[in-house]
């Protein structure tokens, strides 16, 4: 337990941790460890995974662990008939390598061999902001084992020289570290105004001071060499193209990796992407407009074979009626024949 200077002697991170940890828990899942690459990965995986389902993986991003992160989301999807698998990526909860390469891409291989060893060989993945770094990289690396991709706030098409252009609210990757990895309440107010259009206010320092012990004091170094890794040297035009259909989240006042980057990768994959724009939402959609980001996730990974149909039946319904006029024009206007078309078009339908 913590105690809190002037408020009392709990930790309400600690304790909100448990809870989310018992919550994957009763919702079917099982915490295991995975031992890949000289790594560690902690995973949340099924108890009894269901060879009928899909496979789904979510890549959470820089900030609390897995489990904080997905906690919103994780019944609606497994609910949504698939099997569902949450990582702590490296240096996050108890995930951490001896390696000292501190690439997404090494965090995509670690990733799929973790996966692999738990059997998993085909999946669809989400990836939020840092995770979505990743989940770019796996989709890239391994494409014949991804269905389809949903990338969150994912600033992947950023540059180097973005950070001097001014595209961001700060121009060296130290101060992007003070913000995202905060030590001190004032920089943790500062991250929350920034993640959020609307930020809980007047939260005591106390429960600031008590997350950033919980939650922000591990593997502090190795989480700013992560960032160095994501921006130094990177180029637009160096980057590759993933070939998945990709689903591309974005909020409308992101204020860490602003919205012209969502247009910048929706232009990169040329058509073989949808950007969705989500209003009066911020760099943490996925928490600030957790029940709207959950219905486009499950719009995109669930029901776009259902959405196809409707639209193939659009159409067709749009070519009998035009016919139908057309016919009525040049003066075949028996009922006889719309009954006819009618009828054909039931016969497609089966």
């Amino acid at each position: 337990m913590s105690l809190f200077p002037g408020c009392f002697n709990f930790s309400f991170t600690s304790y909100r941790d448990w809870c989310y940890r018992y919550g994957f828990t009763i919702a079917g899942l099982q915490s295991t460890t995975i031992h890949v690459s000289n790594s560690s990965i902690h995973f949340w995986v099924p108890k009894s995974p269901d060879p009928a389902k899909s496979s789904l993986l979510l890549i959470h991003g820089f900030g609390a662990n897995a489990t904080w992160q997905w906690n919103d989301h994780l019944r609606p999807l497994l609910l949504s008939g698939f099997n569902v698998y949450i990582p702590d990526l490296l240096f996050f909860g108890t995930s951490h390598t001896s390696s000292p390469d501190r690439s997404d891409t090494f965090q995509a291989e670690c990733i799929v061999k973790a996966m692999e060893m738990l059997g998993v060989n085909a999946m669809s993945l989400v990836g939020i902001s840092y995770g979505g770094f990743v989940g770019f990289r796996i989709a890239l690396m391994y494409p014949e084992r991804i269905d389809k991709v949903v990338l969150c706030c994912a600033g992947v098409c950023l540059e180097e020289k973005d950070l001097d252009d001014g595209l961001f609210v700060v121009d060296k990757i130290e101060d992007a570290a003070d913000i995202l990895l905060p030590r001190t309440p004032e920089k943790l107010r500062e991250l929350l105004n920034l993640s959020f259009v609307m930020p809980p206010r007047a939260i005591p320092s106390c429960f600031l001071s008590d997350y950033i012990d919980v939650m922000c004091t591990e593997y502090v170094e190795e989480k700013k060499e992560l960032l160095q890794a994501l921006i130094k040297g990177k180029r637009y035009v160096d980057l590759p193209k993933i070939t998945q259909p990709t689903l591309i989240i974005w909020g409308e006042q992101d204020k860490i990796f602003p919205l012209e980057l969502g247009h910048r990768l929706n232009r990169h994959l040329e058509g073989n992407s949808q950007l969705v724009i989500i209003k009066n939402a911020g760099h943490a959609v996925n928490l600030e407009k957790p029940k709207e980001f959950c219905k486009y996730l499950k719009a995109f990974l669930v029901d776009s074979v259902i959405s196809t149909t409707q639209k193939s039946n659009s159409i067709m319904n749009f070519m009998i009626k035009k016919h139908y006029y057309l016919m009525r024009f040049f003066g075949f206007s028996s009922p006889s024949k719309k009954e006819t078309l009618l009828n054909n078009k039931k016969e497609v339908d089966k």
